[in-house]
């Protein structure tokens, strides 16, 4: 039916199908395409990474020990890369877990991280160089495993608009070991997860495929959880050190610089507490010591952390009379 407006022009009631079409098309060309977003864990890498940053910037003023830890098994318990071709010695994801710990461990500054898991290697280097490896002895080895990990797509559509997620996620358990004793006396555990999100209006928008890096940042983010809560635990503990030598003007204590000791400080020297075996856990307990001196440093010297040490004076109590291999460093609780 012919319909006439003011102007005496004549259109058809049929016609406005085609121009609600055209309308719609033109408005669809006109949608920008959304940029691929990758979403983070509720607790981001770089949350966790800044985190850690003000913690070390907080206790600058306090000494921290960098414990020796080695990284003994870290294997895949999980079904993803399996298959009847690979053994259970060729653990490619259990090696790329371990590789990301060791990397996240030397970057707290917390740990002198030594390797165990390819010793062999550094074996048969040694020997066709014709050196002796000098293994130094650790006081924790780390064991654990990747016990979860997978992936998963999640989809949304509407009338015009549709959305897909790509969603990884990891979990990782370690347990810390005292190598004197096999006892584990500290489990934890982090997760992560990472996604990717691509989205389109009447068809138009952003399109993604398989994104495998998301496999890799859900282990990087829970690695970094569980160092985090690892790193917690450590540094509760109190930290102490060993006396070098005491020449009678000076006594010379293992770490330095790199360990947060600065001249100035004042730690006690207490004797070694008399160790006895209890019949509750079958395990010897160390009785606590007693004070005999307080130092204060003076210099730092070494330029490694592994020969650093420190320089001190006696400011109260006698060391004359005292073994120090039966002598411990420790820092001062306050109340």
């Amino acid at each position: 039916m012919p319909y006439r407006n003011n102007n005496g022009s004549r259109f058809s009631y049929f016609a406005l199908p085609a121009l609600l079409v055209s309308f719609s098309f033109i408005s669809g060309c006109a949608v920008q395409t959304p940029a691929v977003v990758q979403k983070d864990a509720p607790i981001s890498l770089a949350a966790q990474k800044k985190a850690q940053e003000l913690s070390a910037a907080n206790t600058l003023s306090t000494p921290v020990l960098k414990r020796k830890i080695a990284l003994g098994r870290i294997s895949n318990e999980t079904n993803y890369g399996r298959s009847l071709l690979r053994d259970q010695h060729d653990d490619p994801l259990g090696k790329q877990v371990t590789d990301l710990l060791s990397k996240s461990l030397t970057e707290s500054g917390s740990y002198l991280v030594f390797e165990r898991p390819d010793i062999g290697r550094l074996q048969d280097e040694s020997n066709l160089v014709g050196s002796k490896l000098n293994l130094v002895g650790v006081d924790a080895l780390i064991v654990g495993s990747l016990t979860e990990f997978g992936r998963k797509t999640i989809g949304e559509s509407g009338f015009a608009s549709s959305s897909k997620r790509q969603v990884a996620f990891a979990k990782v358990d370690l347990r810390v070991v005292d190598t004197k004793t096999g006892h584990v006396f500290f489990a934890t555990s982090g997760a992560g997860e990472t996604s990717t999100e691509t989205s389109s209006t009447f068809g138009f928008g952003s399109h993604a495929g398989y994104d495998g890096t998301l496999n890799d940042a859900a282990i990087r983010q829970a690695i970094s959880s569980a160092v985090s809560k690892l790193t917690s635990e450590m540094n509760s503990r109190p930290w102490q050190t060993v006396i070098l030598k005491n020449d009678g003007n000076r006594v010379f204590i293992g770490g330095g610089k790199s360990q947060g000791i600065r001249p100035g400080m004042e730690f006690g020297v207490e004797t070694q507490g008399e160790k006895i075996k209890s019949e509750q856990t079958g395990t010897e307990i160390t009785l606590p010591g007693q004070i005999v001196a307080r130092i204060r440093i003076e210099s730092n010297f070494g330029d490694d952390e592994l020969n650093e040490g420190s320089t001190a004076t006696v400011i109260s109590g006698n060391l004359e009379k005292q073994k120090i291999e039966q002598l411990v460093v420790r820092q001062e609780r306050r109340n």
